[in-house]
């Protein structure tokens, strides 16, 4: 009776969660504040990711932690909160609209997406690192969200993402790929003209409801 129990418990969990599943790939279409999304570059499907390496300062590095692709997909180092720009506040819920600007704060180091004049390692264009304390920045961390083919971001919506000091576009390239200390991910950088390497669209993740204002 016993084992009949515990195999009619685990059947009743598995089913649970195959139903939650399905929910959270379905259910939910639009991108909202709050939200803790992956980002996959569209061209190479690398995931964008960030992890506890500095770039170095000299040669024009800023010495911040690092931004890079990352050939997989499984990795809680590739999520981020999309969150308000510096210095605002949208509550979570809110659907992010084409035009807004946004911040994206690393999950795992609670530091910002962040761009500058300073120079990537591989490629020389402007560096894309992680910058601030426990989501605490500057207006360096602000970003415009540029939708390709809709005026509310979709989970199906593939978009760039527009550093609003500089104005330049994130970009990763898979011919731009670092060697030690971490071998097979792309760098990621910023440039002045939009092109197909800064296509972006979000992929896993943790995605919160349209929020319903009464």
């Amino acid at each position: 009776m016993k084992s009949f129990v515990v195999v009619a418990l685990l059947l009743s969990c598995i089913f649970i969660n195959l139903a939650f599943a399905d929910y959270e790939d379905h259910a939910i279409t639009k991108v909202t504040y709050g939200s803790i999304v992956k980002l996959g570059h569209v061209p190479t499907k690398f995931r964008l990711h960030s992890h506890k390496v500095s770039y170095g300062n000299t040669g024009g590095g800023s010495g911040q932690q690092s931004v890079t692709g990352f050939p997989d997909n499984d990795d809680t180092n590739s999520l981020w909160t999309i969150k308000a720009a510096h210095g605002e506040y949208k509550p979570q819920g809110t659907i992010v609209k084409n035009g807004d600007t946004i911040r994206l704060i690393h999950l795992n180091t609670k530091k910002n997406l962040h761009s500058h004049l300073a120079v990537s390692p591989l490629t020389k264009n402007n560096e894309v690192s992680c910058f601030g304390e426990n989501g605490e920045g500057d207006t360096g961390d602000n970003w415009k969200v540029e939708l390709i083919d809709s005026k509310e971001w979709n989970r199906s919506s593939v978009f760039r993402l527009q550093h609003i000091d500089t104005k330049a576009y994130m970009v990763a390239n898979a011919n731009a790929k670092y060697q030690h200390p971490i071998p097979g991910q792309l760098e990621v950088s910023c440039v002045a003209k939009k092109n197909d390497d800064g296509k972006w669209k979000v992929e896993e993740g943790i995605y919160f409801e349209e929020r319903e204002d009464l």
